[in-house]
């Protein structure tokens, strides 16, 4: 018998990715806030909760829960992908709408333009 022996394959040494700029979106409901850093094409670099930052019940919605899961998410991005200036979308009612800008300055991340989604609510057609 035989035997062939084939060569290992050659692992390609994986570049390091680095975003400049990317989107701060932020999502502030009554209960919770969610913000979530992505690339400028809308893939996420990182994201985090006041509920997954371990604040529970009606400390999510906190000011301070917000600032604490914005804080996690843009270092995180920072760290990895070398994150400088962000353009923010903020939606939502919540008390984390201010808070999780104020930590994004704090993290030293620029904000270059904020802009406010919320939908606004529409009552629907006449009555007759």
């Amino acid at each position: 018998m035989a035997t062939t022996t084939t060569a290992p394959a050659v692992k390609k040494k994986k570049s390091k990715r680095t975003v400049t700029k990317g989107i701060l979106c932020v999502k502030a409901t009554y209960n919770n806030t969610i913000v979530t850093v992505t690339d400028e094409n809308g893939n996420v670099l990182s994201a985090a909760s006041a509920g997954s930052c371990g604040f529970r019940g009606a400390r999510k919605n906190t000011a301070y829960a917000a600032q604490v899961a914005a804080e996690k998410a843009l270092s995180a991005a920072s760290q990895t992908f070398g994150l400088r200036s962000v353009v923010a979308k903020v939606n939502g009612v919540g008390q984390g709408r201010d808070a999780s800008l104020r930590a994004t300055m704090g993290a030293g991340v620029d904000i270059v333009s904020i802009t406010d989604t919320t939908s606004i609510r529409f009552g629907g057609c006449r009555p007759r």
